[in-house]
């Protein structure tokens, strides 16, 4: 796993704009995207599992026992633990090496409920956020515990390297990972979503990039994680044309953006 000031749905002239430019350029992306549950290889280094990921808490009142609940099922993974800690990503959401930072603010009516960007060196993940749209989330029809709770869930889910399980708004796959216009079931993990979190950290590496505090990278000066301009290149689109997956390339690190649209 969001788009600019306007319209929910991604045409083909939004996608003209990303530099996407022909019929056939979206049909091997969209192959691309239903190719697999994880999301590309990207993973968090480490020596051992269960490794743990410490969860930054820069979120309000409303979002708090969502962020508590989401810690608490992908804790239930045989190979990583998410401990909510202490945010330190501020109002601006700002990421911090070795972790996530999970932030919720009015960020604005542009198409998305939620965003999760990781910043990565190679295939390995250095820290990551998770941004919740209040904009949205302030309206009647998304101000709900299962919409929350389901939006919660899937972003910190991306922040581990899972892609979504399923794009398609009319049906209900029973895990967070799956886009829906119904969240009442969708709001936890499921079983194969486990299963898939083995297969990414079935390896161990020969280092770790979990744990360590540091700054943000310079070079993200000036750019502005919520503005679909400042994303890069689109790499992974729903069947539905909507471009969900970003990778803005910086030479020495990534950053890939992953979407969570409001339903059209």
């Amino acid at each position: 796993m969001s788009k600019k000031r306007f319209a929910l749905g991604l045409s083909v002239s939004v996608l003209s704009l990303l530099h996407v430019g022909c019929a056939a350029d979206v049909e091997d992306v969209q192959r691309a995207a239903l190719a697999s549950h994880a999301w590309g290889k990207y993973h968090w280094a480490r020596t051992s599992n269960p490794f743990t990921i410490k969860l930054g808490n820069n979120v309000s009142s409303a979002w708090a026992e969502h962020l508590s609940v989401a810690a608490s099922d992908w804790s239930r993974s045989s190979v990583l633990d998410a401990t909510v800690a202490a945010g330190g990503g501020g109002r601006r959401c700002r990421p911090t090496s070795g972790r996530a930072e999970v932030c919720n603010a009015r960020y604005g009516a542009n198409g998305w409920l939620g965003l999760a960007t990781v910043w990565a060196d190679g295939e390995h993940i250095t820290q990551g956020t998770v941004r919740l749209n209040d904009t949205y989330f302030d309206t009647a029809r998304y101000n709900t515990p299962a919409w929350r709770a389901s939006v919660t869930c899937q972003e910190i889910g991306h922040i581990f390297g899972l892609a979504h399980n399923d794009e398609d708004f009319s049906t209900t796959t029973g895990t967070c990972m799956d886009y829906s216009n119904d969240p009442g079931q969708n709001q936890h993990p499921d079983q194969h979503d486990y299963t898939q979190l083995e297969a990414i950290y079935k390896h161990l590496d020969s280092m770790t990039t979990v744990g360590a505090a540091g700054a943000a990278p310079p070079a993200l000066a000036g750019v502005d994680p919520t503005d679909m301009e400042h994303w890069g290149d689109p790499v992974d689109v729903s069947p539905s044309g909507r471009v969900h997956t970003f990778v803005r390339d910086l030479g020495h690190l990534q950053v890939i953006t992953t979407v969570t649209w409001a339903p059209e």
